[in-house]
Parts: structure tokens; C-alpha cells; sequence
């Protein structure tokens, strides 16, 4: 009789640890990637197993020319520079509004909400998963300065089949180091962030070379709003 309370304990105070776990789990990854680079991200491994291969090649980011956050960006997130949460709130109120309309809602990820999703999240749109990058991204966004959102961003973003990262993506596609892409370069490899696994840096068609452009001519007009690139 008195060995029928160990039970509950037990089941208890281990669900107190995955409580706290989850609670302080993230955060520390999250303090100790503010600091160090990831080895590895789910991302990275699925693609290995789908036979993509790997290859990533982590530079600081100053080995990475600034045309290339410029370039990410005006293709991705405007606001970037702006948002202190790491959420672009009119968007997601939009997508709110849409829902609530019966439509499909349009895409109003940021680059914090990106970055939350490649470095620990797998790739889908299922709510679990929108729910946990909802509530990684302002970790992030509080815990890391904009230079290191975009310092991980370009190093372990998807620029193609096994291909993550600015360096990687540059000695691939043209043949040279991060830090001397040029403008147009560095627009052609923001161009295919939305897809490029459909997209190809290497073979653009007719949409990619205008979606270049579109990013080539809106990188001026932005101003101010890329000062945290800076």
C-alpha cells in the first residue's frame, strides 16, 4: 500500500522535467547558436536521406559580401530591419483576416520566422509546426542581434538540391567566395529562397530572371530599412 503514491510521483516529476524542458530548452539552444554554428539542421538531414546530399561551408558574415543580405532582404522580408519580435504584425493580420474570410491566407513569413523554422523545425505547413516557429521566433528575435539572424539565415538556407548556405551556394554556382558575389549575383541567389528546389540559380528561366530583376531594382529604393545589414 504505501508503494501505490511512488507512481504518480514519479510520473509527476517527470512530467515537471519535460515541462521545464520545453520551456528552457529552446532558449538555450537558441543562447548557444547565438554563439557557435549549428552542425546540422533537420532540414539538412531530411534532404541527406532523400538522396540531396550536403554540402554547407559556415563563413562569418563578414565573408559574405553585403549584397547578399541587402538582396534576401528585398526578396523576403522588407521589414526586417523594423520588426522587434521578429513578426511582420500587419501581414499576419492580414493572414488572420483572410482566414477569417474563408480564404487561403497569403505567406507572411519573416526572416526571423525562416530562420526559427530551418535551424530547428522540419519543412511543411501543419499547424504543430507553425505553432512551434511561432513561439521559437521571438526567442530569436530577443536573443540574438539582427546581424546573427542574418549570419545563420545565410548559412543555412536552402539554395539548392544539398546546397546550404551563401558560401556553398557561391563556389557552386559561380565559381567563387561569398564575399566577392557581385549585385546581380547575389540577386539571382535570393531569387530562388521561395523554392529552390524548382527553381535554379545555375538555369534560370524566364520568372526567375524577372523575379531578379524585381529584387536587382527594389535593393536601392529600400534605404534605412537595411541599416541592420550594416
Amino acid at each position: 500500500m504505501r508503494l501505490r503514491p511512488a507512481l504518480p510521483r514519479s510520473l509527476g516529476r517527470l512530467l515537471r522535467i519535460l515541462a521545464l524542458a520545453l520551456l528552457l530548452g529552446p532558449p538555450g539552444l537558441i543562447l548557444v547558436v547565438r554563439v557557435l554554428p549549428p552542425p546540422a539542421t533537420p532540414l539538412m538531414l531530411i534532404r541527406l536521406v532523400q538522396g540531396h546530399g550536403l554540402h554547407k561551408d559556415w563563413v562569418p558574415y563578414a565573408a559574405i559580401a553585403p549584397a547578399l543580405p541587402d538582396a534576401v532582404i528585398a526578396a523576403e522580408d522588407n521589414l526586417f530591419c523594423t520588426e522587434a519580435l521578429g513578426f511582420d504584425l500587419a501581414a499576419l493580420r492580414g493572414q488572420v483576416a483572410a482566414w477569417w474570410r474563408g480564404e487561403r491566407p497569403r505567406g507572411a513569413s519573416t526572416l526571423t520566422m525562416q530562420t526559427a523554422k530551418n535551424l530547428l523545425l522540419w519543412p511543411g505547413r501543419d499547424p504543430l509546426r507553425k505553432l512551434a516557429e511561432a513561439w521559437l521566433t521571438p526567442q530569436i528575435a530577443l536573443l540574438w542581434p539582427k546581424r546573427r539572424v542574418l549570419e545563420v539565415y545565410l548559412n543555412i538556407v536552402e539554395f539548392g538540391p544539398g546546397l546550404y548556405g551563401a558560401e556553398a551556394a557561391a563556389q557552386a554556382f559561380f565559381g567563387k567566395p561569398a564575399r566577392l558575389l557581385t549585385r546581380h549575383e547575389a540577386a539571382r541567389l535570393a531569387a530562388v529562397l521561395p523554392s529552390p528546389l524548382r527553381w535554379s540559380v545555375a538555369a534560370p528561366d524566364a520568372a526567375l530572371r524577372a523575379r531578379t530583376a524585381l529584387i536587382e531594382r527594389r535593393v536601392p529604393q529600400l534605404g534605412p530599412l537595411l541599416d541592420c545589414a550594416r
